[in-house]
């Protein structure tokens, strides 16, 4: 017979020719074609337990050929959640079935609109956003001014989208909405010409509406004063119901004829009311282009006078200060602006009327309440002018100010802050405010201006998180505000003037096809936005796309801080645990934001962990070589990777979802298992089916692989013992009994770890040598006599073995 470590050595000096020998069988290449061909079709546990030939070829793979039979103790291995410790597999002690379990994705990788990953990214667009927003705009306006330097008609504003959005911003003019004829009109326009289009078109319909508030205020006065009437009258007589011999039939009609003309009064006030909002609301939208006509100098027929430009320097600060204050945030831009209008008010007031103006100037009332914190809504333009116009005297019990109880201190500090008399005037030769005064306020309002958006972001941002996850379809995302305009304005976009259908059809494109509706935008923010989330053509949620599926992530992690402690000393494990810790965090922290093979190759503190986390030294493998990996097919059995000695590379390769052109793909692989975790339970398969053919000559070889295989693996003592395999293997080595397994465990341990440096086990030299130890032992424990490595030690076949050999053989040790 020929020896165990000769079979072996003929099977395991190429074991990627053997493997591939294996390969081509014809039962294992059915098997092989019948998994890679229904595997993906597997969507459910149930689904995958009824098909004996794909369940039992997966337990072949995983060795767990004897437990075929248990498929109840399977499925709740299957159904196990492997990122909860206390899971049913996690707390098995046979690392096989955490494998198993890991190799299929029937606990994991959920739908979801988000992944924690793309949550924290959009968090991340909206702070940017937020903190770029005074950048973009400075941006903004200086391309804008120089633009309006080079301009040569009212056109060129109108063709231009930048430009455009610009005026469109700063004059309040919807651009979903507007008309080119209104616009363009009015920027030909002189307000002084009676023949203008401003004049001529809107003239008329701005004194209509104007004369028609006026009219209708007058009525609603007039009302308003007839209803309180009545309800007076109509009180009256309700009292004088209760008076003794009082006529009850003629005052109940009376209170009814009251009340029903109150009715009628009250019905006509609100119709009035309506009516003056929505002339209103004209009058403003037609003063939008009235303030357009005054800001440019376009001739009527569109271009400039001879020698002039499209506006002066007034005019372009004019409009560069209402853009700036269009932002619906208070920026530190237009913060300085405020403060300028607020000092330019405070130095020409003689009056708190001149401060306020008639009605009250809403920048400046907005300014002081900003400055003192008096954020309530309580707090009206006449409570600050009443706390501005208090009594002094802090012995006055009935002052506005000492009256004021909790909120007493800030409206004192408000009303110190000027110097107004009770009837709001100033003394001769008295300012508004000293330039004290004036710094005080100025430092309340500068560090507070922005306060109120910082809460406002807060709210948002965790009103999106507790939103974000209940969102199951497109329609469900469009229709929740919360997530909605965060979302849009996280990406630059501004939730009130992009259409709901443009956002459905962004989030239903496949990022996939450069043909697809995103791309057609031609804006970079759609596609981050269409990014951002999981949604199929139908609209529906999907797994979140990934460079690599969670459940890898996960193994990927927990294997490199095992592998990177392994063997290591007690008195470093610690700092070792501690590095190989941050080291697996950086990458699950940042593998969600790779997009495509190049942004991964250019990380190599991913593709380490990676590397690592499969048994292979990154230090050996170059940039270059990845380049070349992540560049073959995977299903061109010729491709580099492919080509590779070692198997692992192509399943490293494999556990990415990315396209043949390097792009992230929503995932390599339908189904329950993705390609890597598929390639892996190939090979697997393969390996098993190799050693079980082995066996059937010689176990003691199918022993010696399975050993070979599995010592990347061995972290401990108590991984072999709890290998019956392994500890087969172990035994033999070094020739005990048996009985040991009768033995205490902690005993064994102390018995592996006294015979074997596990240490050595990642060491190819010295592996080989205990795989040879195996050989050659298993060879005398068997009866194998004629074998070339007994003929080395004991010369001639025929010689006998003395105890002194065996006692010398037994005591063996590798090196």
């Amino acid at each position: 017979m020929v020896s165990t470590y000769l079979s072996y050595d003929l099977v395991n000096r190429d074991i990627r020719a053997s493997l591939k020998r294996v390969e081509q069988e014809q039962q294992v290449a059915r098997e092989a074609t019948y998994y890679k061909e229904k595997i993906g079709t597997i969507k459910t546990v149930d689904d995958f337990l009824k098909d004996d030939r794909l369940y039992n070829y997966a337990m072949t793979a995983y060795g767990l050929e004897d437990m075929i039979y248990a498929k109840a103790f399977m499925r709740q291995v299957l159904e196990s959640d492997l990122t909860d410790s206390n899971s049913y597999a996690n707390r098995l002690t046979d690392e096989r079935y955490k494998d198993f379990a890991a190799a299929f994705s029937f606990a994991g990788n959920a739908p979801a609109a988000q992944s924690s990953v793309q949550i924290d990214e959009i968090i991340g667009l909206y702070t940017s956003t937020i903190e770029n927003t005074d950048a973009s705009m400075h941006e903004e306006t200086a391309y804008y001014n120089a633009m309006m330097d080079r301009i040569t008609s009212a056109d060129d504003i109108l063709n231009n989208d930048r430009l455009r959005a610009y005026v469109f911003s700063a004059f309040g003019i919807d651009e979903s909405s507007y008309s080119r004829v209104t616009i363009r009109g009015s920027l030909m326009s002189d307000l002084n010409d009676p023949a203008s289009y401003i004049n001529t078109v809107w003239g008329t319909k701005l004194a209509e509406y104007q004369t028609r508030i006026d009219n209708n205020n007058a009525q609603i006065t007039t009302l308003n004063a007839s209803y309180d009437a009545d309800k007076v009258q109509r009180d009256a007589y309700i009292e004088m119901l209760d008076d003794p011999g009082a006529d009850t039939a003629y005052l109940t009609g009376e209170i009814n004829t009251l009340g029903d003309r109150m009715n009628t009064s009250l019905t006509t006030i609100n119709t009035l009311t309506a009516s003056v909002a929505s002339d209103s609301r004209s009058v403003t939208e037609i003063g939008k282009y009235y303030d357009l006509a005054a800001a440019y100098n376009f001739s009527a027929d569109g271009t400039l006078p001879v020698g002039e430009k499209a506006q002066s320097d007034e005019m372009k600060k004019l409009v560069n200060e209402q853009y700036i204050l269009s932002n619906s945030r208070t920026t530190s831009s237009a913060a300085l602006l405020n403060q300028a209008y607020f000092e330019q008010k405070v130095a020409a007031a003689t009056s708190v009327d001149d401060l306020f103006a008639d009605p009250y100037d809403e920048r400046i009332y907005s300014y002081i309440k900003t400055a003192f914190g008096l954020t309530s809504a309580a707090v009206m333009p006449s409570t600050i002018e009443n706390i501005l116009t208090s009594d002094r005297d802090p012995d006055n019990p009935s002052s506005y100010v000492n009256m004021a109880g909790a909120n007493k201190e800030v409206y004192k500090a408000l009303m110190e802050a000027f110097n107004f008399n009770q009837d709001g005037s100033l003394d001769a030769g008295v300012s508004a405010q000293t330039s004290d005064q004036a710094m005080q306020i100025k430092n309340r309002y500068m560090s507070g201006y922005n306060d109120k958006d910082d809460a406002a972001d807060e709210k948002a941002i965790t009103q999106y998180k507790n939103n974000i996850e209940a969102i199951t379809t497109v329609d469900e995302f469009v229709k929740s505000a919360s997530v909605y305009q965060f979302a849009l304005k996280a990406v630059g976009l501004n939730p009130d003037k992009v259409s709901v259908l443009t956002i459905k059809n962004v989030l239903k494109s496949d990022l996939n096809d450069p043909k697809s509706y995103v791309y057609q935008l031609k804006d970079e923010r759609y596609v981050k936005l269409a990014k951002a989330f999981n949604f199929d053509a139908k609209g529906l949620i999907v797994e979140p796309l990934t460079a690599q599926s969670s459940a890898v992530v996960t193994q990927n992690a927990k294997d490199y801080i095992i592998l990177k402690t392994r063997f290591v000393d007690d008195s470093e494990v610690d700092a070792v645990r501690k590095k190989a810790e941050e080291e697996a965090q950086y990458y699950t922290d940042n593998i969600g934001k790779i997009d495509n093979v190049k942004e991964l190759l250019a990380d190599r503190k991913i593709l380490d962990v990676v590397l690592f986390a499969k048994g292979l030294d990154p230090t050996k493998v170059t940039d270059q070589d990845l380049k070349k990996m992540f560049e073959s097919d995977l299903d061109d059995p010729k491709s580099y990777v492919n080509g590779l000695d070692d198997w692992r590379f192509a399943e490293v390769v494999a556990s990415f979802n990315f396209d043949a052109a390097g792009n992230r793909v929503q995932s390599a692989q339908d189904g329950i298992q993705q390609r890597g975790e598929m390639l892996e339970t190939a090979n697997r398969y393969l390996n098993q089916i190799l050693e079980t053919e082995q066996g059937a000559e010689n176990a003691g070889v199918r022993l010696a692989l399975y050993f070979q295989r599995m010592a990347g693996s061995i972290t401990s003592a108590y991984d072999i013992l709890g290998d019956t395999a392994l500890l087969e293997v172990f035994r033999t080595m070094f020739s005990l009994p048996t009985e040991l397994s009768n033995m205490d465990i902690d005993a064994q341990a102390k018995i592996v770890e006294k015979n074997l440096d596990l240490s050595e086990l990642k060491d190819p030299e010295a592996l080989e040598k205990l795989v040879r130890r195996f050989t050659i032992l298993y060879d005398l424990e068997n009866g194998i006599t004629n074998s070339p490595s007994l003929s080395i030690l004991l010369g001639d076949g025929s010689a006998t073995i003395s105890g002194d050999t065996l006692m010398a053989i037994a005591q063996l040790r590798q090196g």
